[in-house]
């Protein structure tokens, strides 16, 4: 069953609201800081994020309100850090919400639902916080568009730069899987290849912010990026009949994600849009890159960063994540956990998931899956919790990932071998038929 469907957002429900945004607040010292491109606290250097006036979004919200707009993230606006709905996006958002009966079987959970994010424009979760991000670019005046990226933000940072009118420019580790630095090229974004990890990336992308005022919207514009992950938290509880999940499962890379859906289902409940909830929150982290599933079982909130990342799920290869304290601190007070799945278990859950389901979801997504067995040997997810996983992309961005015997035995490179291809004849086929244990026509 599938619950919601992405739709295009039409220029005449741009809302003009009443300004709901005060500013912007260092989540360490607590400081106050002026709406505006800036990520960081200049007292404490802690991360800065979004102040809105509680009493200008309670305004204009309320279900009906929500229920009367189109599909898309935009229908959630009075909770979100622009001041309208932008004239120029992708219709992102509103994405299905599907019940996983045989995958939910296999993992021992009555009942699984699967936040199937890789049907959004670019395929990928990103499209949300770039999104956002973009709009906020637009309204600050920048004319170029950038990010330091894994891979799946430099595609949703390309089309929505593209959407919008604006220049982009990616920065990505070089051995990045290749599908995904096609997509950036595809959109018209300038590709820049850098021989190093994602956090030296993202370190060159703070002197080149600075240096060349572009909006980078991890860096510069991250206070207003990191807030498009809460429309998961909404949809979700929207598409479960304005109610919250017992179980939360969703990748970590930086942190970002996992946290804003936990501040999402807060300000549902603050603004009596649900009713308050427990909800336990299960991040995964693959084991080759795992600075924040390792801090947690060690019992510490400030991760130790992984320096040399090595993994097939190269979109959560972050060895030093900016929100990694926040997560531990976020599983252990919801009662959730963090583990670390290994690159087997993952390849094994995107098969899983594609058998079971028919959804080919990105190695993030396996990793995601693959925890769901590890937390529920600890405990953490019960038999008859209602559990939503977040499939942050889709598996056509990692083919590699599936990698397994089978597909050798197919494939050389990226052609199908000659010596498994069968001449377009009946008798071929009965014969491969045959072979390979198939039935034979009466």
């Amino acid at each position: 069953m599938i619950l919601g469907a992405a739709g295009p957002v039409s220029p005449a429900e741009r809302r003009v609201l009443v300004p709901r945004i005060t500013g912007l607040r260092c989540r360490s010292c607590g400081a106050d800081v002026p709406t505006g491109p800036s990520y960081v606290c200049a007292s404490c250097f802690g991360p800065l994020e979004v102040v809105y006036d509680e009493e200008a979004v309670a305004a204009g919200l309320s279900r009906a309100a929500i229920a009367d707009r189109p599909a898309g993230i935009w229908r959630y606006l009075e909770l979100l850090p622009v001041e309208h709905v932008p004239a120029r996006s992708l219709p992102v958002g509103s994405t299905p919400l599907q019940r996983a009966e045989r995958l939910g079987a296999s993992l021992g959970i009555e009942h699984l639902w699967l936040k199937n994010d890789s049907l959004n424009p670019t395929l990928s979760f990103k499209d949300r916080v770039v999104a956002v991000a973009t709009a906020r670019a637009v309204e600050f005046g920048f004319d170029t568009l950038a990010c330091a990226s894994t891979g799946n933000l430099a595609g949703a940072v390309a089309a929505a730069a593209a959407a919008a009118g604006l220049r982009a420019y990616v920065f990505v580790p070089a051995d990045i899987e290749t599908a995904k630095v096609r997509q950036a090229l595809a959109y018209g974004a300038t590709l820049v290849p850098v021989s190093g990890t994602y956090d030296q990336i993202n370190r060159l992308s703070l002197e080149i912010a600075d240096e060349h005022g572009w909006a980078f919207v991890n860096v510069n514009l991250r206070p207003y990026y990191a807030e498009g992950s809460k429309t998961l938290a909404y949809e979700v509880a929207e598409q479960l009949g304005w109610r919250l999940p017992d179980v939360v499962v969703a990748p970590i890379a930086s942190g970002s994600l996992y946290t804003k859906v936990a501040k999402g289902f807060g300000e549902l409940v603050r603004y009596g849009l649900v009713e308050p909830k427990e909800v336990r929150f299960v991040g995964a982290q693959p084991s080759g890159c795992a600075p924040v599933a390792n801090a947690f079982s060690a019992g510490i909130d400030r991760p130790v960063p992984v320096r040399d990342p090595q993994t097939i799920v190269k979109s959560l290869a972050i060895g030093d994540p900016a929100d990694g304290q926040f997560a531990v601190r976020q599983a252990w007070a919801t009662g959730g956990s963090i583990e670390s799945v290994s690159d087997d278990a993952t390849s094994a859950a995107m098969r899983q998931v594609a058998t079971l389901e028919g959804t080919f979801t990105e190695a993030a997504g396996g990793c995601t899956v693959g925890a769901i067995p590890l937390a529920r040997a600890r405990g953490m997810i019960r038999a008859s919790d209602e559990v939503v996983a977040l499939l942050t992309g889709n598996g056509m961005k990692t083919p590699d990932a599936l990698a397994d015997p089978a597909s050798s035995m197919l494939f050389k490179g990226d052609e199908i071998r000659e010596e498994v291809r069968i001449p377009a004849t009946f008798d071929a086929f009965e014969h491969w038929l045959e072979e390979h244990g198939g039935p034979a026509v009466a």
